[in-house]
């Protein structure tokens, strides 16, 4: 009777022990299969990925390009990083920094942004993201997160919101257009504080 009890006890520890590795094995690949699936859910499977640099004619590193208008320097363009495409005569640019010149030779302003884009056929340009540009003579400065360069009428503009501050003025309006040296700045609904100011054409 003893050593048939022993043999019931034995085999339903077999038993349990079985069972026991049986729902381990199935957790464990159960976890698997829930990672797997979350993990390709979540952008984990592979994607091919197009970027600038796989598309790019050439690829410049601390790029310095003048532009010039019958002979005269109007602007500086530097770039940490170009993306130069040759079907459509455009530059991408990275970490952008614009120097403005006026017929003298003088920097009248200089321009920052994250990125931006340059038309080498025509001299136009646009900087977009955190662009800041800010006047030579008196720190005027002028933020927006685009803003564009027409060469041909050497003027500087954005349809996108600007704050302007100057010398006891502070501005914000919805586009503005203005030359480099932002002395005449015609903008869409102004509003502002402090000191005297007049737009359009302060």
């Amino acid at each position: 009777m003893r050593k048939a009890s022993r043999e019931i006890v034995e085999r339903s520890r077999q038993e349990n022990s079985y069972g026991f590795s049986r729902r381990f094995l199935l957790t464990f690949v159960l976890d698997v299969v829930f990672l797997t699936f979350f993990g390709c859910s979540n952008g984990a499977k592979p994607t091919a990925t197009i970027t600038a640099a796989d598309t790019a004619d050439q690829v410049l590193i601390d790029m310095t390009h003048y532009v010039t208008n019958d002979g005269v320097v109007r602007a500086r363009v530097r770039a940490d990083t170009t993306y130069m495409y040759q079907n459509t005569q455009v530059a991408e640019l990275r970490n952008v920094h614009v120097d403005f010149y006026d017929t003298d030779g003088r920097i009248t302003s200089t321009m920052s942004s994250k990125e931006g884009t340059y038309h080498w056929a025509t001299g136009d340009m646009e900087g977009r993201g955190d662009v800041v540009v800010v006047g030579s003579e008196d720190g005027r400065t002028l933020r927006s997160q685009v803003m564009r360069y027409h060469q041909a009428s050497n003027q500087v503009s954005s349809d996108k919101p600007f704050v302007f501050d100057g010398p006891n003025r502070h501005v914000k309006g919805e586009a503005f257009t203005s030359d480099p040296s932002f002395r005449n700045v015609t903008a869409l609904r102004p509003r502002g504080t402090g000191g005297h100011f007049v737009l359009p054409n302060q």
